[in-house]
């Protein structure tokens, strides 16, 4: 059972019905209410994914509240990749034959009021017991970008295609109807390093900082008014400065 103590908060797995029903509400604080969607009325963000995954909750010790959660789906190789949320706006057929376990990580949000970098360290810390815990070989989800201008994130886009696009074998192919095909759009862009970095989300200036890799285009999520990119890391590609940070973390 994953249970992590650190500092002012605690990362477990949610174990009651409740628990998840918390974990649905701030996700609809931090993906409807927070980005003006909605009224002012409380809601609970769920889908049909919720019951198949494992839900984690990063909570402030000293007033329980939450401030950090995401939902795990394992996976016990590539063959069942079609069971995950991101098959259903990226053609995944590249990642069919990857052979080790892999694990989804989705709806990945912290509390609008919650600013504290030590939130993001203690995720990273209970995703990292969790895939040593589980053998774990490779962690996918989608990243997302805030609206759906993408004129407003053309750096980032750039620098994702010059130094981040998938491996060939596993690019992920073009399924949703609305999408941004940024490595084919901006092809002599030399983008701004400085506001690239600006537009990073925080999820995804993590996963490349520990050698992750995205989709050659971002999907127009108008429904949560948000392009996401599909975003994939080999646990074995991590550099061995920053397995020793995050299981210093975990341990």
């Amino acid at each position: 059972m994953l249970s992590l103590l650190k500092g002012r908060y605690a990362a477990r797995f949610a174990e009651t019905p409740e628990d998840v029903r918390r974990a649905q509400r701030l996700r609809w604080l931090a993906f409807v209410a927070a980005r003006g969607l909605a009224g002012q009325d409380a809601g609970e963000d769920a889908d049909g994914f919720d019951p198949l995954c494992r839900h984690v909750l990063v909570e402030e010790v000293r007033s329980g509240r939450l401030v950090c959660c995401f939902r795990l789906l394992p996976l016990s190789g590539g063959a069942e990749i079609g069971r995950s949320y991101s098959a259903q706006y990226y053609e995944l057929s590249g990642l069919q034959g990857y052979p080790g376990k892999m694990v989804e990580m989705g709806r990945f949000c912290l509390h609008p009021d919650a600013h504290d970098p030590d939130i993001l360290r203690v995720a990273w810390g209970a995703m990292t017991r969790f895939v040593d815990e589980e053998g774990i070989e490779m962690l996918f989800g989608c990243s997302s970008f805030m609206g759906t201008e993408a004129e407003a994130y053309l750096d980032a886009f750039a620098v994702l295609k010059d130094r981040h696009l998938a491996p060939k074998r596993w690019l992920p192919r073009v399924k949703a109807p609305d999408v941004f095909r940024f490595a084919q759009s901006l092809g002599l862009f030399k983008p701004d390093p400085r506001r690239a970095m600006a537009g990073m989300p925080p999820l995804l200036r993590s996963y490349l900082m520990m050698g992750g890799w995205v989709s050659d285009h971002a999907v127009v999520d108008r429904q949560l008014n948000t392009l996401h990119v599909f975003t994939g890391l080999e646990i074995r590609a991590i550099p061995p400065a920053r397995v020793r940070a995050l299981r210093e973390v975990a341990g």
